[in-house]
Protein backbone atom coordinates (compact mmCIF):
# COMPACT_ATOMS: atom_id res chain seq x y z
CA UNK A 1 0.00 0.00 0.00
CA UNK A 2 1.42 2.91 -1.13
CA UNK A 3 0.19 6.42 0.89
CA UNK A 4 2.23 9.62 -0.38
CA UNK A 5 3.78 11.61 3.02
CA UNK A 6 2.23 8.75 5.33
CA UNK A 7 4.68 7.35 8.52
CA UNK A 8 2.52 3.85 7.40
CA UNK A 9 3.66 3.98 3.97
CA UNK A 10 6.30 1.20 3.54
CA UNK A 11 8.40 3.07 1.07
CA UNK A 12 8.41 6.60 3.04
CA UNK A 13 11.06 5.93 5.98
CA UNK A 14 11.73 9.52 6.75
CA UNK A 15 7.77 10.13 7.51
CA UNK A 16 7.79 6.83 9.37
CA UNK A 17 10.76 8.30 11.59
CA UNK A 18 8.94 11.12 12.14
CA UNK A 19 6.02 9.44 13.00
CA UNK A 20 7.85 6.52 15.09
CA UNK A 21 9.57 9.21 17.28
CA UNK A 22 6.68 11.60 17.87
CA UNK A 23 4.74 8.75 19.08
CA UNK A 24 7.16 6.73 20.94
CA UNK A 25 7.73 9.90 23.32
CA UNK A 26 4.31 10.71 23.45
CA UNK A 27 3.40 6.81 24.28
CA UNK A 28 1.40 6.33 28.39
CA UNK A 29 4.06 5.32 30.70
CA UNK A 30 1.36 3.56 32.69
CA UNK A 31 -1.79 3.70 33.61
CA UNK A 32 -1.82 6.86 35.37
CA UNK A 33 -1.11 8.52 32.01
CA UNK A 34 -4.75 7.29 30.85
CA UNK A 35 -6.65 7.85 33.48
CA UNK A 36 -8.98 11.03 34.07
CA UNK A 37 -11.68 11.56 36.59
CA UNK A 38 -14.49 13.47 35.70
CA UNK A 39 -17.71 14.72 37.43
CA UNK A 40 -20.08 12.76 34.76
CA UNK A 41 -19.70 11.94 31.69
CA UNK A 42 -22.64 12.32 29.74
CA UNK A 43 -22.04 16.41 30.73
CA UNK A 44 -17.95 17.08 30.09
CA UNK A 45 -16.62 20.27 31.46
CA UNK A 46 -14.11 21.84 28.67
CA UNK A 47 -11.05 20.82 30.81
CA UNK A 48 -12.68 17.06 31.14
CA UNK A 49 -13.13 16.93 27.38
CA UNK A 50 -9.06 18.42 26.50
CA UNK A 51 -7.91 15.43 28.98
CA UNK A 52 -10.02 12.71 27.51
CA UNK A 53 -8.58 13.95 24.18
CA UNK A 54 -5.18 13.92 25.32
CA UNK A 55 -5.52 10.28 26.45
CA UNK A 56 -6.48 8.88 23.39
CA UNK A 57 -3.59 10.63 21.33
CA UNK A 58 -1.14 9.33 24.13
CA UNK A 59 -2.70 5.84 24.09
CA UNK A 60 -5.17 5.38 21.64
CA UNK A 61 -8.19 5.43 24.13
CA UNK A 62 -8.78 7.34 27.61
CA UNK A 63 -9.42 5.15 31.04
CA UNK A 64 -11.95 7.43 33.11
CA UNK A 65 -13.32 7.70 36.61
CA UNK A 66 -16.62 9.15 37.13
CA UNK A 67 -19.26 8.15 39.95
CA UNK A 68 -22.22 7.49 37.20
CA UNK A 69 -23.10 3.92 38.44
CA UNK A 70 -26.79 4.10 37.50
CA UNK A 71 -26.83 2.12 34.48
CA UNK A 72 -27.83 5.06 32.00
CA UNK A 73 -27.96 3.62 28.69
CA UNK A 74 -27.97 6.91 27.18
CA UNK A 75 -24.16 7.60 28.84
CA UNK A 76 -22.10 5.90 26.26
CA UNK A 77 -23.88 7.88 22.91
CA UNK A 78 -23.72 10.81 25.54
CA UNK A 79 -20.09 11.04 25.91
CA UNK A 80 -19.07 9.39 22.51
CA UNK A 81 -21.11 12.50 21.43
CA UNK A 82 -19.11 15.15 23.10
CA UNK A 83 -15.95 13.43 21.81
CA UNK A 84 -16.91 13.20 18.21
CA UNK A 85 -18.05 9.45 17.68
CA UNK A 86 -21.61 9.98 16.61
CA UNK A 87 -22.29 7.23 13.97
CA UNK A 88 -23.39 4.30 16.20
CA UNK A 89 -22.99 1.06 14.98
CA UNK A 90 -26.17 -0.78 16.51
CA UNK A 91 -25.28 -4.71 16.07
CA UNK A 92 -28.13 -7.10 16.03
CA UNK A 93 -27.59 -8.05 19.95
CA UNK A 94 -27.80 -4.30 21.13
CA UNK A 95 -30.78 -2.79 22.44
CA UNK A 96 -33.31 -0.44 21.00
CA UNK A 97 -31.52 2.44 21.33
CA UNK A 98 -28.04 0.99 19.91
CA UNK A 99 -25.98 0.30 23.51
CA UNK A 100 -25.23 -3.11 24.15
CA UNK A 101 -25.65 -4.08 28.09
CA UNK A 102 -22.53 -6.77 28.49
CA UNK A 103 -23.71 -9.37 30.89
CA UNK A 104 -23.71 -12.87 31.57
CA UNK A 105 -26.53 -14.40 30.23
CA UNK A 106 -28.08 -17.88 28.87
CA UNK A 107 -30.83 -17.27 27.21
CA UNK A 108 -31.48 -18.16 23.86
CA UNK A 109 -32.14 -14.68 22.55
CA UNK A 110 -29.02 -14.45 20.91
CA UNK A 111 -27.00 -13.48 23.43
CA UNK A 112 -26.38 -17.22 25.05
CA UNK A 113 -23.50 -18.64 23.97
CA UNK A 114 -21.80 -15.17 22.53
CA UNK A 115 -18.50 -14.80 24.12
CA UNK A 116 -19.19 -11.05 25.25
CA UNK A 117 -22.42 -12.51 27.51
CA UNK A 118 -20.48 -15.22 29.26
CA UNK A 119 -17.71 -15.01 32.08
CA UNK A 120 -15.51 -16.41 30.07
CA UNK A 121 -11.94 -15.27 28.93
CA UNK A 122 -11.92 -12.98 25.40
CA UNK A 123 -8.35 -13.22 23.70
CA UNK A 124 -7.12 -10.23 21.92
CA UNK A 125 -8.90 -8.62 19.13
CA UNK A 126 -10.55 -5.57 17.84
CA UNK A 127 -14.29 -4.42 17.87
CA UNK A 128 -15.80 -5.52 14.33
CA UNK A 129 -13.18 -7.60 13.27
CA UNK A 130 -15.53 -9.98 11.72
CA UNK A 131 -17.66 -6.60 9.63
CA UNK A 132 -16.94 -5.48 5.82
CA UNK A 133 -14.70 -2.65 5.27
CA UNK A 134 -17.50 0.35 4.86
CA UNK A 135 -18.78 -0.79 8.90
CA UNK A 136 -14.80 -0.60 10.59
CA UNK A 137 -15.53 0.13 13.89
CA UNK A 138 -13.10 3.32 14.42
CA UNK A 139 -14.48 4.19 18.04
CA UNK A 140 -15.93 2.81 21.36
CA UNK A 141 -16.71 3.67 25.21
CA UNK A 142 -17.42 1.07 27.47
CA UNK A 143 -19.05 1.80 30.72
CA UNK A 144 -19.02 -0.64 34.21
CA UNK A 145 -22.25 -0.28 35.94
CA UNK A 146 -21.08 -3.11 38.03
CA UNK A 147 -18.09 -5.18 38.16
CA UNK A 148 -17.49 -8.92 38.65
CA UNK A 149 -17.07 -10.38 42.33
CA UNK A 150 -13.67 -11.36 40.94
CA UNK A 151 -11.74 -11.49 37.91
CA UNK A 152 -12.71 -9.43 34.67
CA UNK A 153 -9.91 -7.39 33.79
CA UNK A 154 -9.31 -5.74 30.53
CA UNK A 155 -6.05 -5.36 28.60
CA UNK A 156 -5.57 -2.53 26.56
CA UNK A 157 -2.46 -1.85 23.34
CA UNK A 158 -2.77 0.69 20.88
CA UNK A 159 -2.20 -0.67 17.54
CA UNK A 160 0.01 2.50 16.73
CA UNK A 161 2.79 0.42 18.89
CA UNK A 162 1.86 -2.80 17.38
CA UNK A 163 2.85 -1.78 14.06
CA UNK A 164 6.17 -0.06 15.23
CA UNK A 165 7.19 -3.08 16.73
CA UNK A 166 6.41 -4.89 13.95
CA UNK A 167 7.96 -2.77 11.82
CA UNK A 168 11.19 -2.04 13.19
CA UNK A 169 11.40 -6.47 13.01
CA UNK A 170 10.98 -5.95 9.66
CA UNK A 171 8.64 -4.36 7.34
CA UNK A 172 7.99 -7.35 5.61
CA UNK A 173 5.48 -8.61 8.58
CA UNK A 174 3.75 -5.24 8.14
CA UNK A 175 3.74 -5.65 4.60
CA UNK A 176 2.20 -9.48 4.69
CA UNK A 177 -0.49 -8.12 7.39
CA UNK A 178 -1.54 -5.53 4.86
CA UNK A 179 -2.43 -7.85 2.10
CA UNK A 180 -6.29 -7.63 1.30
CA UNK A 181 -7.14 -11.17 2.36
CA UNK A 182 -4.51 -11.78 4.71
CA UNK A 183 -7.38 -12.28 7.29
CA UNK A 184 -10.66 -14.07 6.68
CA UNK A 185 -13.44 -14.90 8.70
CA UNK A 186 -15.77 -17.54 6.98
CA UNK A 187 -19.73 -17.06 6.53
CA UNK A 188 -21.78 -17.47 8.96
CA UNK A 189 -25.18 -19.37 8.27
CA UNK A 190 -28.75 -19.86 10.17
CA UNK A 191 -31.45 -21.81 9.57
CA UNK A 192 -32.52 -19.29 6.94
CA UNK A 193 -29.18 -19.66 4.87
CA UNK A 194 -26.19 -17.37 4.91
CA UNK A 195 -26.59 -14.91 7.77
CA UNK A 196 -23.22 -13.09 6.74
CA UNK A 197 -20.84 -13.46 4.40
CA UNK A 198 -17.19 -14.20 4.03
CA UNK A 199 -15.06 -11.05 5.04
CA UNK A 200 -12.00 -11.10 4.07
CA UNK A 201 -9.35 -7.90 4.82
CA UNK A 202 -5.94 -6.63 5.62
CA UNK A 203 -5.10 -6.54 9.67
CA UNK A 204 -3.42 -2.89 8.73
CA UNK A 205 -5.11 -0.34 6.77
CA UNK A 206 -5.07 3.14 6.43
CA UNK A 207 -8.24 5.10 6.15
CA UNK A 208 -9.56 7.83 3.80
CA UNK A 209 -8.20 10.61 6.49
CA UNK A 210 -4.66 8.85 6.59
CA UNK A 211 -5.19 6.65 10.03
CA UNK A 212 -4.02 3.57 10.90
CA UNK A 213 -6.57 1.02 10.99
CA UNK A 214 -6.33 -2.51 12.61
CA UNK A 215 -8.43 -5.78 12.06
CA UNK A 216 -7.75 -8.48 14.57
CA UNK A 217 -8.53 -11.43 16.61
CA UNK A 218 -6.68 -14.10 18.33
CA UNK A 219 -9.44 -16.65 17.57
CA UNK A 220 -7.85 -20.14 16.17
CA UNK A 221 -11.61 -21.39 14.83
CA UNK A 222 -13.70 -19.27 12.67
CA UNK A 223 -10.44 -17.39 10.83
CA UNK A 224 -8.57 -18.35 8.01
CA UNK A 225 -5.26 -16.34 7.35
CA UNK A 226 -4.07 -16.10 3.77
CA UNK A 227 -2.55 -19.65 2.93
CA UNK A 228 1.56 -18.47 2.68
CA UNK A 229 4.45 -18.33 4.81
CA UNK A 230 4.98 -14.68 4.89
CA UNK A 231 1.79 -14.35 6.45
CA UNK A 232 2.15 -17.01 8.39
CA UNK A 233 5.15 -15.95 10.25
CA UNK A 234 3.45 -11.96 10.48
CA UNK A 235 0.49 -13.92 12.32
CA UNK A 236 2.83 -15.73 14.64
CA UNK A 237 4.97 -12.40 15.50
CA UNK A 238 1.75 -10.66 16.36
CA UNK A 239 0.51 -13.27 18.54
CA UNK A 240 4.16 -12.90 20.41
CA UNK A 241 3.69 -9.47 20.56
CA UNK A 242 0.72 -9.65 22.46
CA UNK A 243 2.30 -11.98 25.11
CA UNK A 244 5.77 -9.52 25.28
CA UNK A 245 5.03 -6.28 24.71
CA UNK A 246 5.75 -3.66 27.46
CA UNK A 247 2.87 -1.50 26.71
CA UNK A 248 0.34 -3.37 26.85
CA UNK A 249 -2.15 -1.99 30.03
CA UNK A 250 -3.87 -3.76 32.38
CA UNK A 251 -7.22 -2.21 34.49
CA UNK A 252 -9.77 -4.23 36.46
CA UNK A 253 -12.57 -1.33 35.69
CA UNK A 254 -14.74 -0.39 39.19
CA UNK A 255 -18.03 1.17 39.16
CA UNK A 256 -18.41 4.19 36.89
CA UNK A 257 -15.51 3.51 35.18
CA UNK A 258 -14.91 3.46 31.46
CA UNK A 259 -13.11 3.48 28.14
CA UNK A 260 -13.70 5.93 25.69
CA UNK A 261 -11.56 5.79 22.41
CA UNK A 262 -10.14 4.56 19.58
CA UNK A 263 -11.09 1.00 18.79
CA UNK A 264 -7.50 -0.51 20.46
CA UNK A 265 -6.39 -4.26 20.86
CA UNK A 266 -7.96 -5.37 23.87
CA UNK A 267 -8.76 -8.85 25.98
CA UNK A 268 -10.94 -9.97 28.90
CA UNK A 269 -10.15 -12.22 31.79
CA UNK A 270 -12.63 -14.32 33.28
CA UNK A 271 -14.24 -13.78 35.82
CA UNK A 272 -17.05 -15.01 38.87
CA UNK A 273 -20.08 -13.28 39.58
CA UNK A 274 -22.05 -11.82 42.38
CA UNK A 275 -25.13 -13.52 41.69
CA UNK A 276 -27.06 -10.45 43.38
CA UNK A 277 -25.00 -8.04 41.62
CA UNK A 278 -23.92 -9.56 38.55
CA UNK A 279 -21.03 -7.94 36.51
CA UNK A 280 -22.74 -5.13 34.00
CA UNK A 281 -21.03 -2.99 31.57
CA UNK A 282 -22.66 -0.59 28.59
CA UNK A 283 -20.77 -0.53 25.24
CA UNK A 284 -21.34 1.88 22.18
CA UNK A 285 -18.97 1.33 18.58
CA UNK A 286 -18.79 3.79 16.61
CA UNK A 287 -17.53 4.02 12.63
CA UNK A 288 -16.20 7.54 13.69
CA UNK A 289 -13.09 7.66 15.30
CA UNK A 290 -12.73 10.70 18.54
CA UNK A 291 -11.77 13.51 17.28
CA UNK A 292 -8.66 14.91 18.22
CA UNK A 293 -5.53 17.53 17.37
CA UNK A 294 -2.34 16.49 17.41
CA UNK A 295 -1.99 13.35 16.25
CA UNK A 296 -0.36 14.59 12.91
CA UNK A 297 2.65 16.37 15.05
CA UNK A 298 5.16 14.25 13.74
CA UNK A 299 4.46 16.50 10.59
CA UNK A 300 6.73 19.17 12.19
CA UNK A 301 9.36 16.69 13.34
Amino acid sequence: MHCDGSPFDLHDDASYRRWREWKLACAPRGLADQLVDVADPRVLTASESDALRAAVVRGGVAIYRSRAVDGDSALPRLLAAQLGMHRLDANWLAGEDGVSRITVSRATDGHGGFIPYTDRAIGWHTDGYYHPEGRRIRGMVLHCVRPAARGGATALLDPRLAYIALRDRDPALVHALMQPDAMSIPERTDEAGVDRAVQAGPVFSVDEAGALHMRYTARTRSIAWRDDDATREAAARLRQLLHDSPHVQRIRLEAGMGIAGHNVLHERTAFVDDPARPRLLLRARFVDRVWVTGEDAWRNG
